[in-house]
């Protein structure tokens, strides 16, 4: 039944729009099967979203600031990747999260994983004078969570695959010289 939705999302439909019967049908099996295994279709898109979260977080989180700029670099064209693999899930996702109270916390609670460990990360170069003592480490983590996964989302959905490459790259950038390695300001 996941792969059934996935497949109907990636050929467009809503995820509102879609009904239990039309899963159900997509997938061959009887009603009655989607709710021995879903509480509802909230519960069936929660465990879409893990498909893509889980895996991009793993990424990220396998990532260090000591594995440096070209490291950064591979671990957001494999996020690319996953993005792209479940882009359909990701909008159905924001679809949902815009009216339901359940999906919004599933994906504020998963995105905060994300952010704790950048927080954590930052926080550690910084006592151990990597990065700046001028950053805010706070303001920081909401720039790079928040900014960089809207990045992504309108980058898979704009963009051809091939310019993943490029866009890892800059992305990378922005973060090591804008955030883990920028210069310190002299006049703090």
């Amino acid at each position: 039944m996941l792969a059934a939705t996935q497949r109907l999302l990636v050929a467009g439909a809503s995820f509102t729009a879609l009904g239990v019967q039309h899963i159900t049908a997509e997938a061959g099996v009887s009603r009655s099967s989607f709710y021995v295994h879903f509480r509802d279709k909230t519960d069936l898109l929660t465990r879409l979203a893990a498909r893509l979260l889980a895996p991009s977080f793993d990424a990220s989180s396998a990532w260090r600031p000591s594995d440096g700029l070209d490291a950064l670099t591979e671990t957001f064209v494999r996020v690319l990747r996953l993005y792209r693999e479940h882009f359909a899930v990701r909008r159905a996702c924001a679809e949902v999260s815009a009216y339901d109270p359940a999906m919004s916390q599933f994906w504020t609670r998963e995105i905060r994983q994300f952010s704790d460990w950048t927080f954590e990360v930052l926080r550690v170069e910084q006592e151990e004078g990597r990065t700046p003592s001028d950053v805010d480490t706070l303001g920081a983590t909401q720039v790079i969570i928040n900014g960089g996964e809207q990045a992504i989302v309108e980058h898979v959905t704009t963009r051809p695959p091939e310019s993943d490459r490029v866009f890892a790259r800059e992305l990378a950038r922005i973060w090591w010289y804008g955030v883990y390695r920028r210069p310190a300001d002299p006049s703090m």
